[in-house]
């Protein structure tokens, strides 16, 4: 059972919620999962890894921090699945006390340029974050930046970090906290995420297969967890993975099986380090063709995933 925030009541106590906004692949879910000190958000090196909105929650003496990972924002929207992403992306712009545009270091794109178009009308405070810092050459290529970037928007709290190394994350938690309302916390002080296990699960599983796969599959790929049996000594899991042909099943099974076998280790490993417990995992695959192009089964999907 979940406990109840411990908060201050002197009126001191501020909660509310910010979303990380940015195109693909700047590092919106590493700061969460470094604010968080907990992995919650998958990632890779791929580009909109993350499909769907997901709420990470950090509690302290004084507040309570509701962060929104949202996917990456840009400019082509092709299919059904790119549809579904620019929504879960832009449904919270006008629902948060806080907005953070995440941009990379040292590169400014047009992407970049649509997603501060889409904050042109928002009355939330903004801060814009240049992220991957650490990448930089020299720190002295990062004031001339600073400066293009002073040219081209009007947002005037600018923080530059490192999510990978935590560089200066401390600073922007201290600047997104001074920007939060005044009022009660809205989540039990254990809780750190909205989302359920079975979520995380078929999560995990696709984040593997991602990293395992490279450039051959990774956006024809869904996870659903058909079965979720949790008892005192293991979680026994079944998860089904989607692909849109036969191709690509064998793809994703690999010679022998050695794909499969091998994602469905390191995802396990992943799944017992969050869940704290022993957890039995098998997975199998099934064709459906098109489903990326499909809005009732992405929704489907969706929906069997949370």
């Amino acid at each position: 059972m979940a406990k109840s925030p411990s908060t201050d009541n002197s009126g001191d106590f501020r909660c509310g919620y910010i979303s990380i906004i940015g195109r693909p692949n700047v590092g919106k879910s590493t700061l969460l999962n470094h604010i968080l000190g907990q992995k919650i958000s998958i990632t890779s090196r791929k580009p909109q890894t993350t499909r769907i909105h997901l709420i990470g929650i950090k509690t302290e003496k004084s507040f309570q921090a509701i962060y929104i990972d949202t996917p990456g924002i840009q400019t082509a929207y092709k299919n059904a699945i790119n549809r579904q992403m620019l929504g879960e992306a832009t449904m919270t712009l006008e629902q948060v006390n806080v907005l953070v545009f995440m941009i990379e270091a040292g590169k400014w794109t047009k992407d970049d340029n649509h997603v501060l178009k889409l904050l042109e009308n928002v009355s939330s405070p903004i801060i814009l974050v240049i992220n991957k810092i650490d990448r930089l050459r020299s720190m002295e290529e990062l004031l001339p930046f600073i400066e293009k970037i002073h040219d081209i928007t009007s947002i005037s709290e600018i923080i530059p970090i490192s999510a990978k190394k935590t560089d200066n994350v401390d600073n922007l938690e201290k600047t997104v906290y001074s920007m939060l309302p005044s009022g009660p916390a809205m989540f039990a002080e254990d809780q750190i995420t909205n989302r359920t296990d079975r979520f995380f699960a078929a999560e995990f599983i696709r984040e593997k297969l991602i990293q395992k796969l490279g450039d051959e599959l990774p956006y024809q790929i869904a996870v659903t967890i058909d079965e979720y049996n949790d008892t005192a000594d293991l979680i026994s899991i079944k998860g089904m993975i989607w692909v849109e042909s036969k191709s690509q099943k064998l793809i994703v099974v690999g010679k022998g099986g050695s794909v499969l076998k091998s994602v469905g280790e390191q995802a396990r490993k992943d799944m017992e380090k969050l869940f704290q417990k022993k957890v039995y995992l098998r997975t199998w695959v099934r064709v459906s063709k098109n489903w990326t192009k499909k809005d009732e089964l992405l929704q489907n999907l969706k929906d069997m995933s949370c």
